[in-house]
């Protein structure tokens, strides 16, 4: 499929082009890559195209959740406000928990957002708080994960723990 970049700036244009392939918002004019219609239209087709949104809609929480709930580490695209609110990392991290890496210190203490991230990628343990890579929890969850998490874990005591021996057992 061809795009025709001297529709690049009709609107009607893009946004048929981006329903179908949402990677065109890439070749749209930034006049529409600041149109909340075109560029949620083309995260809905394609949540990796947030990459080529407007900088003002990459801090717009409704379409960063349109991506991230679709692929999680698209939060790497979102404003640096984004990438701190609760709500989003938790939907990434959800997905894949790699995402806890782009998360703000106040996010990678917090107890939810870190478990949901090592209950589907138990080394990014790595990334936790340091209060956090001691939680007894918080560890169980990420060595069910991958045992390998054991690496990072900051309380030696914990790996003694009998709960804690059995999964690496």
């Amino acid at each position: 499929m061809e795009f025709d970049e001297t529709k690049k700036d009709d609107k009607q244009y893009v946004l048929e082009q981006v329903k179908i392939q949402g990677s065109f918002l890439d070749l749209a004019s930034n006049r529409l890559k600041d149109d909340k219609e075109v560029v949620l239209a083309a995260v809905n087709q394609d949540a990796k195209s947030l990459e080529f949104a407007s900088n003002r809609l990459k801090d717009d929480k409704e379409i960063v959740l349109t991506s991230v709930k679709q692929i999680g580490w698209t939060v790497c695209y979102a404003s640096e406000r984004l990438r701190e609110d609760k709500q989003i990392l938790l939907e990434g991290v959800k997905i894949d928990g790699q995402e806890l890496y782009f998360a703000s210190a106040k996010l990678r203490d917090d107890k939810e957002v870190v478990q949901e991230a090592v209950k589907n990628k138990g080394l990014i343990l790595k990334y936790a708080s340091d209060r956090l890579r001691k939680d007894k929890d918080v560890v169980i969850l990420a060595l069910q994960n991958d045992k390998r998490a054991k690496e990072y874990v900051l309380d030696e005591n914990l790996l003694e723990d009998e709960d804690i021996k059995k999964i690496l057992e």
